[in-house]
């Protein structure tokens, strides 16, 4: 897990009488300080600091003033961040409380978890009609994970900025096809003006990228893995098979096999100019008789379909070599920003648990540990923001 988290600090001496009423309905100018009080805290170090009793002189209410790193709770926002740092990193809710018990800070579970629940939800962004931090970019990668929650599989969305891995948006989904995907990825590949989709070979994908007009990249390494398999598989299997369906249309095995090894050599290649050749592949098993009801397909078939499907994907899986950014980006024909993003946050901590229990926390959860490693590619992720 690649996560650098900020602790909340605590300055006692640091108060600053506020600029306004904090009320909402006030909003005067005047207000004053017209105490020091003592206040009891659960922190790692500090036990008791001074807050200021303050009045506003137009509406008459009182309110107090706490220094940095302190609030209205009695635990102090570092201790509260001790205890989100380390659900996240992989402790359950009841060792975490046992840790911070034995540093001298008693929280119990359910405190950690309605601290950890309260962070997540005050994530900024990460939400398809809220991209990350309004950022624009020609080039979304997309993918789809699921967790299991209560024993069902919640099927989460992360879109990324291709470019150089940020996370923009991490939503629940309500299926893979075609039209669930579409309303997830609209309101994103407009929000950052996307001109490029990366996604893995998946169909619905191919129908989000041609309804939004947008140029769409296959994942390399996907399309490499699978057409290595197949073609394992299918020089096997015309090594024994006795089905006759390619000496139906004049092949040999040994043909067979070369036009396999070709076709491999051509994916590993990727270049764009080499679409006619893989055309000549496919055209040589034109007119294969597909099966009938109840059949299985025959290796000739199967070997036009292959073709077939390369040639279709092969304008999206070179797509790459040719495709540059408006500022000269370019992108390295993989959907490697999102498996990083799935597998260094999401799934790293998912590891470690038995399933969430809360539906909306799987998505919350999964939307902090994200916001966390976007963080972390700068500064690192502070919590502060998110316990106050």
């Amino acid at each position: 897990m690649r996560l650098k988290i900020i602790l909340p600090r605590i300055n006692p001496t640091k108060l600053t009488l506020p600029a306004q009423c904090p009320h909402s309905d006030c909003g005067s100018t005047q207000v004053q300080r017209f105490q020091v009080v003592k206040k009891s805290i659960r922190d790692t170090v500090e036990h008791e600091v001074e807050a200021w009793r303050c009045v506003c002189l137009r509406c008459g209410r009182t309110f107090r003033v706490y220094p940095e790193g302190v609030d209205r709770a009695q635990a102090s926002l570092r201790v509260r961040g001790l205890g989100v740092m380390l659900y996240l990193l992989g402790l359950s809710y009841g060792a975490t409380s046992l840790v911070l018990e034995a540093l001298g800070v008693y929280r119990s579970k359910s405190q950690v978890y309605d601290a950890v629940q309260a962070a997540a939800r005050r994530v900024p962004g990460l939400r398809r009609e809220a991209v990350f931090e309004g950022i624009q970019t020609p080039a979304v990668g997309a993918d789809v994970t699921s967790v299991k929650c209560k024993g069902q599989w919640v099927l989460l969305g992360l879109a990324v900025n291709d470019i150089d891995g940020t996370a923009l948006s991490l939503d629940v989904l309500a299926g893979e096809d075609a039209e669930s995907l579409k309303e997830w990825l609209a309101p994103v590949l407009e929000a950052t003006g996307a001109q490029l989709l990366v996604t893995d070979d998946a169909d619905s994908f191919k129908q989000v990228a041609d309804a939004h007009a947008v140029q769409h990249q296959i994942c390399k390494s996907h399309v490499q893995r699978n057409t290595e398999a197949l073609v394992e598989e299918l020089k096997n299997q015309s090594q024994h098979s006795q089905d006759g369906s390619l000496s139906e249309i004049g092949v040999t095995p040994e043909e067979a096999r070369e036009h396999l090894e070709t076709l491999l050599e051509l994916v590993s290649n990727r270049d764009p100019q080499d679409e006619d050749e893989v055309a000549k592949l496919y055209d040589r098993y034109v007119g294969t008789s597909p099966p009938k009801k109840g059949e299985r397909a025959s290796l000739a078939y199967r070997l036009y379909l292959l073709f077939l499907d390369r040639y279709n994907l092969w304008r999206r899986l070179t797509c790459y070599r040719h495709w540059e950014g408006p500022n000269g980006e370019r992108v390295d024909g993989t959907n490697n920003g999102c498996e990083r993003a799935f597998g260094w946050w999401i799934k790293e901590r998912y590891r470690t648990m038995r399933g969430y229990k809360v539906r909306e926390n799987a998505l919350y959860v999964s939307r902090l540990l994200v916001w966390c490693g976007n963080q972390s590619r700068s500064s690192g992720a502070s919590l502060s923001q998110l316990l106050t």
